[in-house]
């Protein structure tokens, strides 16, 4: 568990002056009992006083000051026990919170780790050299080699396949032509291609997203913890119980005793427990939630952004339907398209072999192959003259099919067959739409890079209707801002691309799904789904709300027990260590009802 070394040392530190405090008294050393307590409850007040100062400039008031006021009369009325419990209990809480925190501060490795460091120059001679790509100069020839990322913005000077879904959505591979501009952070997903830069890698499309998000973090406002907004009303009932007990009976002693029977140690404890205990959940559930304060959002989701490549679909080209000429089946195109397409980089080659492999296909060996990027490939297969490629000439009567990306496989010159692949959906995209209404989302939005009819088809079959197509990168950002100004609730973007990046750090929480490895988004995301299906969304809300009602439960819990002992201590039935003792069994009430946190409900496995 990663937590700062100062709050590690002061839990140490905390917890050996207590125990060794607690040992020397055994054996009848009590002045030495007492000031090793007393070094115990001075090591929490040092740091406690520098929380409370850093929450008021930033115009917070939490449940520290209790503590900090507790620590204080227990050591000018000589409880040095006291102290020592209540600086062992702050520390726990501080180690607690910080590991439900997460990090504060999202790093951006994996973006920055997908930018090219180098790049390919060509020299008038047509050889190469590597260069920097921080050295890419405006009108420099540069060549990508087959899956790398284009380093800078530019003009093609031969054609190019490119997997473009990272920036735009767009699960095909585009072929573009010679003239065409070709943008940073895109994959070459054919052979090598040169183009011509038409900027420097610093100013390059993939370089603006990074800074889109850094600038959407830097104004991202944090969650406001759920102790700071329960203290808000319990500091002041203790100071008043406190102020009375001292005014009625004139002992300090009195005040001291409340004060240390109202330590929020509930609020310290048990809150952060909870939370802990959900993000433990929502793990197990497939969703790793980045912190206490992100798994305090999520309960409150009232308006989703849901991407639709890789998040409501599948992400890459799958086959969905074939057609054949008569007498000729659809393994056998099959058989032959995959034979020869197991020799080719192509995406949608290499789905075309899945898919014949997974249904136990056997391939055959070709010869004489040639490939030409972007428009097919050719060989020789037993006798036969194959062609797997884009469609020519005059349609045959038995093809029908309108699909966004169609392959045709000819036999010998005559069209025989054509794949018709597509994104598919996600099968479990519709009842997760459902489910997320279910669990209180007042508004489900589509939003993609992908064009409006294509969108539009997955909306319907969702059963979604706020629907946003060729959004931009912060296009996304400023839609995103745009509906956190007009909702009290909180705003959850979901997607797994580069240009989902700037709007998952600009959200309230961002959502990635992370399955297939770690991404832009990941990084940028509150929230990553490390199971590759979408209703793992919904149960990291389902479990959020729990954890959240159960933190809120156990601190109303350990609340009333600790307004019943201040009074306890304002009659003088309770002294300030009977109070600290006391103290601890509303700890143990209050923690093993957070830790209910755990127990699976009925509802868990239907992520409502």
């Amino acid at each position: 568990m990663k937590v700062k070394s100062a709050d590690h040392m002061l839990f140490y530190a905390s917890g050996f002056t207590l125990f060794l405090g607690i040992a020397t008294n055994l054996t009848s050393h009590h002045q030495w009992a007492q000031t090793i307590w007393a070094l115990g409850g001075i090591a929490g007040l040092v740091p406690a006083l520098k929380w409370i100062i850093d929450e008021i400039r930033s115009k917070q008031m939490g449940s520290d000051i209790l503590a900090v006021l507790s620590l204080l009369g227990t050591l000018l009325t000589s409880e040095m026990f006291a102290s020592s419990v209540i600086s062992l209990m702050l520390a726990t809480g501080r180690v607690l919170e910080r590991w439900a925190e997460g990090q504060a501060e999202r790093q951006l490795k994996s973006l920055l780790q997908r930018l090219p460091r180098k790049a390919h120059f060509v020299n008038p001679d047509g050889s190469l050299i590597e260069i920097d790509a921080e050295n890419i100069k405006i009108g420099d020839e540069l060549l990508v080699r087959s899956g790398e990322v284009v380093p800078a913005d530019g003009h093609l000077i031969t054609t190019a396949i490119l997997d473009e879904s990272a920036l735009t959505g767009e699960p095909l591979p585009r072929t573009r032509l010679i003239d065409e501009e070709v943008l940073s952070g895109v994959l070459n997903a054919g052979t090598q291609f040169r183009f011509t830069a038409s900027n420097t890698s610093q100013e390059s499309t993939y370089a603006g997203i990074i800074r889109l998000v850094q600038s959407a973090q830097a104004r991202s406002a944090p969650g406001v913890r759920i102790a700071n907004k329960m203290a808000l009303r319990f500091v002041p009932v203790a100071l008043l119980v406190a102020g009375g007990a001292w005014l009625i009976t004139g002992e300090v002693s009195r005040a001291v005793a409340v004060l240390v029977a109202a330590t929020p140690c509930p609020l310290i404890l048990a809150v952060p427990i909870a939370v802990v205990a959900g993000m433990s959940q929502a793990a197990k559930h497939g969703a790793v939630i980045k912190g206490g304060a992100i798994l305090e959002l999520l309960a409150r989701a009232e308006i989703v952004l849901l991407d639709k490549t890789g998040t409501l679909t599948h992400g890459g080209p799958a086959i969905s339907e074939i057609q054949t000429a008569l007498g000729i089946s659809e393994d056998t195109i099959l058989h032959f398209a995959a034979s020869l397409d197991q020799y080719s980089p192509h995406i949608v080659a290499k789905a075309i072999v899945s898919t014949s492999r997974n249904r136990g296909i056997d391939l055959d060996s070709a010869s004489d192959i040639y490939e030409e990027h972007g428009h097919g490939i050719s060989g020789v297969i037993g006798a036969k003259k194959i062609t797997v490629g884009q469609i020519s000439g005059e349609r045959p009567s038995w093809f029908t099919m309108r699909q966004p990306l169609l392959v045709a496989v000819t036999i010998d010159g005559v069209l025989s067959g054509v794949i018709g692949l597509t994104d598919p959906l996600r099968a479990e995209s519709r009842e997760m739409v459902s489910a997320l209404r279910a669990a209180g989302v007042k508004d489900v939005l589509l939003v993609t890079g992908d064009r409006m009819e294509t969108a539009r088809e997955v909306a319907d079959a969702v059963g979604i209707t706020n629907i946003h197509a060729s959004v931009t990168a912060s296009g996304k950002m400023d839609l995103v801002r745009s509906e956190m100004a007009k909702t009290k609730g909180v705003v959850v973007v979901v997607g797994d691309g580069i240009n989902d990046a700037p709007a998952l750090a600009a959200a309230h929480v961002g959502v990635a799904m992370g399955a297939r490895g770690a991404t832009a988004a990941s990084e940028a995301a509150d929230v990553v789904i490390v199971e590759d299906s979408i209703d793992r969304l919904t149960h990291a809300i389902s479990i959020a709300k729990k954890a959240h009602k159960k933190a809120l439960q156990a601190a109303g819990i350990g609340m009333f027990l600790s307004l019943i002992a201040m009074f306890g201590g304002g009659f003088g039935f309770l002294s300030a260590s009977g109070g600290a003792i006391t103290q601890e069994f509303i700890d143990v009430i209050a923690i093993l009802w957070a830790l209910t946190t755990l127990v699976e409900s009925p509802t868990a496995n239907s992520g409502v």
